[in-house]
């Protein structure tokens, strides 16, 4: 529904994927030209906000942007561009998290990545943050905490945590103790974090399994080597 506040229409969108929400702006793009009234927005992943309002009377709402704003809907009413089933007050409850980490000397040039991803395994978001000059375990707590993180953002309530580091697994379950005393500010704060949950399960997979996650690290990695 659309928001006015701020002297603009707002609205948020949630598509299934990347490509479906690249689809919808393009709807939206071609609607713009043909009315030379061009909106403001933002793409992130799956998900398009857009903000309307009218440059030529002060940068207010006006109808030329309650009519393009009625255009819009149409075009998921229409089916044209189908949105992603998400809970009550646009919000995933259950998701899955693959995290990994990845240092390139031990400690090295490191990066964490995450993907989060649907009950029906469709992808949510996926990310990689360089991290500079770190280990490799810390990269992997780094990358759970993001997933966490991001997960929290999506306003999921049950997380299920999939990672190839049998350490940080067992140490987030209580099997193995934290005895480097460099990560227990980040196991710390992992545990803070998890409060913020209804449930959070962790499991330990194959690094084959992991592709996604350990993808978004190596990519990361190789455009910060680029610079």
């Amino acid at each position: 529904m659309w928001q006015e506040k701020n002297n603009e229409l707002y609205q948020e969108f949630e598509f299934q994927d990347f490509k479906e929400a690249f689809n919808f702006i393009q709807a939206v793009a071609a609607e713009a030209e043909q009315r030379q009234h061009h909106p403001r927005w933002e793409n992130e992943w799956n998900r398009v906000r857009i903000w309307l309002s009218t440059h030529d009377a002060g940068n207010r709402v006006t109808d030329k942007d309650r009519s393009f704003a009625e255009h819009i809907d149409k075009l998921i009413d229409s089916a044209q561009v189908p949105t992603v089933p998400v809970a009550a007050g646009g919000t995933y409850k259950r998701v899955k998290l693959y995290s990994d980490g990845g240092s390139r000397g031990n400690p090295g040039p490191s990066a964490s990545g995450y993907v989060l991803l649907d009950e029906n395994d469709t992808v949510i978001i996926k990310s990689g943050v360089y991290l500079g000059i770190t280990t490799n375990n810390q990269a992997e707590y780094q990358s759970l905490k993001f997933g966490l993180e991001e997960a929290q953002k999506l306003g999921a309530r049950k997380v299920e945590a999939y990672m190839d580091s049998l350490l940080v697994i067992n140490q987030m379950k209580g099997v193995f103790k934290v005895k480097n005393r460099d990560l227990w500010p980040i196991h710390e704060a992992i545990k803070q974090l998890i409060e913020n949950f209804e449930k959070v399960t962790f499991t330990h997979i194959p690094r084959e399994l992991n592709k996604l996650a350990d993808s978004e690290v190596n990519e990361t990695l190789d455009a910060e080597a680029k610079k």
